[in-house]
């Protein structure tokens, strides 16, 4: 069965005219049991990740901060996120979401996340709606357990992993890819082991040209064992960041080759939802959801 985490909390309140759209996360699963594509029962409520797990990837002293709200102003400013108690609650069941998934892709090849994908958190501070490195958390702790050695971390969000990058540069067993827009934020990027840089426009047919010539020599190349994919829908056309030309079935093809390639070579993958800005809800709620049928089609 597709284990998925979720929780009340992933929709946080923001001041009115924020430009984040928390209300994805009470209205993707709403759809998800609206269609039929899942029930109750694949639904599970993460609690608080352990500071252990955090501490892992984070720096002790960034995490006391941010636990006592003792963040700088510009600190808050640029994590993108008015900070309250709330807000680092959210946080760490994020996590903890992830790091439940990842015993259920060991158990079934395949999890999700509703939330996730906080690949802007650094080792020492947070950036653009990333406080807490969900995928990172979820790769030292995999192999903090013996759960895996090698992971391979498969960012196809329209911005650069850039606190993944750092957070694993010096790190051989977590190899990180990522494929996102050249001339889009950050504007001073990261060295992932692999960076694909896309230029403004990129369509459905460049993009999943050089997706798939790359995915399978990549995977074949470091032999993970298990792999974390973030699966962002801000390359949509319409997407207010994103600044690519993708089409929702671009899109969708591309979670379909990706989750395709990662069941037919047994590799266990968790997936976290990562970013999506276009202006019309029901177009993120529908490329996202597109994620998780697929999920259902090819893995049960």
């Amino acid at each position: 069965m597709l284990k998925i985490a979720n929780h009340h909390i992933y929709k946080h309140p923001l001041p009115e005219g924020h430009r984040f759209p928390m209300e994805k996360y009470d209205l993707l699963p709403k759809q998800l049991l609206h269609e039929g594509t899942c029930e109750e029962d694949n639904f599970f409520e993460p609690d608080f990740a352990e500071e252990s797990h955090i501490l892992k990837v984070h720096a002790a002293e960034y995490v006391k901060r941010l636990k006592n709200l003792e963040l700088t102003k510009k600190e808050i400013r640029v994590s993108g996120f008015p900070l309250s108690q709330e807000l680092v609650d959210r946080e760490q069941i994020i996590a903890d979401g992830t790091l439940k998934a990842c015993h259920f892709a060991l158990e079934n090849g395949i999890s999700m996340n509703i939330a996730g994908g906080t690949h802007h958190a650094y080792t020492n501070r947070a950036e653009a709606f990333c406080l807490l490195n969900d995928q990172a958390i979820g790769a030292r702790y995999l192999q903090a357990k013996g759960l895996a050695k090698k992971i391979l971390i498969v960012d196809l969000d329209v911005h650069q992993g850039n606190g993944t990058a750092e957070i694993f540069q010096n790190d051989d067993s977590v190899f990180t890819f990522s494929m996102h827009g050249k001339g889009n934020y950050p504007f001073r990027k990261e060295k992932s082991d692999l960076d694909i840089e896309l230029a403004d426009g990129t369509g459905d047919a460049e993009y999943l040209k050089k997706l798939k010539s790359t995915l399978p020599d990549l995977i074949e190349r470091t032999e993970p064992e298990f792999i974390f994919y973030l699966c962002g829908v801000d390359i949509l056309e319409t997407d207010k960041l994103g600044r690519l030309s993708c089409s929702i079935s671009g899109c969708k093809e591309r979670d379909r080759y990706v989750l395709q390639t990662c069941h037919d070579l047994g590799i266990p993958v968790e997936c976290s939802m990562g970013g999506g800005y276009s202006k019309d809800i029901k177009l993120i709620i529908d490329a996202h959801a597109n994620t998780y049928r697929l999920a259902q089609q090819i893995y049960f």
